[in-house]
């Protein structure tokens, strides 16, 4: 096959075009009503009471280490197996970062090895955790709830793999990945190969209006526009303090924050790919049930979502499509010999230099370890046309059994 496959891409139609064009020639590029509308229904599709746009996903996760106070000191427990800002984001605060191992069944973080850290510590050692919906496997989230709670800690949902995805939990109850039932902040990303592309972007969901209202303030450089919290008088700012009112020019900053704002254009993108999420959703899945079909009964193949379960307790986002080979090298460069860019998913962040220098080491996450000497992402992507997968696979298999 000529065509370059990649192992993700966007997918952008004459209705995503035709919805940005309109916000390039209306009165707002940025700080218009369209970032308000994808908020509102962006909150819709996930089942949450708010959510917050913001500029990428790195920028959601920093922001929300900082509405929960991150500082100096405090130490939150971050699988090793996601992108590095799952675990930047607390450094970004001055945070330390507490590695702990994932579950070789579903490579999200393993609860009773978290469980098992958290008893070897004092009581309130451990401040938060940031459990991740990897490749778009939703975290059972209640129980990590009920864990957190025990010992007095706070929760981030990096679901930025698993919009759509869902879980049932432990009262039998459907829950959308980052709907803020069990986490206090979740976060998504809109990069290009993600579910929703807006170029760039990212949302941060909750069902606590405090850290929505922090949100709000923090990104946007820490500044208000609410008059009931100002601080200054309205006389020493150059109001009437007889109206009562400050003047309409007025705005404060109160505390130190970023300019993390989305535009309104991406808002724009991003709402119009929102429209056609649940089809995208449904053709991730078909994807996958065909790679799991002609993958399960092939010696040297192992799936791991093969073993997960299905229907209407649970569905994966498959953001990622994973398989685990002996020789992954070898058939990362045979694929691309094909012209079929697969890609790795990912190095362990404890072994990146930054992280060996503050103390981690090889061994230190030995599923983890394992897990990535020998993973390798296949396309996944809502486009991927039929002969294409067919290709892939039938790739794959060849290699596998020469």
């Amino acid at each position: 096959m000529n065509d370059i496959i990649p192992y993700g891409r966007q997918n952008i139609d004459r209705t995503d075009i035709k919805n940005v064009i309109s916000i390039l020639k209306s009165d707002f590029l940025t700080q218009g009503p369209a970032v308000g509308a994808f908020e509102k229904a962006f909150s819709e599709y996930i089942g949450c009471k708010y959510s917050v746009a913001v500029a990428n996903g790195t920028a959601a996760l920093h922001l929300c280490a900082m509405a929960l106070n991150v500082k100096p000191g405090d130490k939150v427990i971050v699988p090793p197996i996601s992108f590095a800002a799952s675990a930047n984001c607390v450094k970004y605060c001055g945070g330390d970062v507490v590695f702990s191992d994932i579950d070789a069944s579903t490579l999200t973080l393993d609860i009773e090895k978290v469980r098992t850290l958290l008893k070897s510590a004092p009581m309130g050692t451990y401040q938060g955790i940031i459990p991740v919906d990897f490749g778009g496997h939703p975290v059972q989230m209640d129980a990590f709830r009920t864990l957190a709670e025990e010992y007095g800690m706070w929760i981030i949902e990096d679901a930025c793999h698993a919009p759509g995805g869902y879980y049932t939990d432990a009262k039998g109850e459907k829950q959308m990945a980052g709907n803020g039932k069990y986490a206090d902040l979740a976060i998504f990303s809109f990069h290009p190969v993600k579910h929703i592309a807006a170029g760039e972007g990212g949302m941060i969901t909750t069902n606590d209006e405090a850290l929505y209202k922090r949100l709000l303030t923090l990104r946007t450089h820490g500044i208000t526009r609410d008059q009931s919290v100002f601080k200054n008088s309205i006389a020493e700012v150059g109001g009437d303090p007889t109206t009562g009112q400050y003047p309409g020019w007025y705005m404060e900053m109160q505390e130190l924050g970023y300019n993390y704002r989305l535009t309104d254009f991406q808002a724009a993108l991003g709402q119009s790919q929102l429209e056609r999420a649940d089809s995208g959703m449904e053709k991730r899945l078909a994807i996958a049930a065909k790679y799991e079909a002609a993958f399960s009964t092939i010696k040297g193949i192992h799936s791991t979502y093969v073993k997960n379960p299905s229907g209407e307790k649970f569905r994966n986002g498959h953001h990622l499509y994973i398989i685990e080979v002996a020789d992954r090298l070898g058939l990362y460069n045979y694929l691309r010999s094909k012209n079929i860019l697969a890609q790795i998913h990912y190095y362990p962040i404890h072994l990146m230099p930054y992280y060996r220098a503050l103390g981690s080491k090889p061994g230190d996450m030995p599923v983890a370890e394992n897990y990535y000497a020998h993973c390798i992402s296949l396309p996944m992507y809502p486009s991927l046309k039929d002969e294409e997968q067919a290709y892939v696979i039938d790739c794959i298999i060849k290699y596998i059994n020469e």
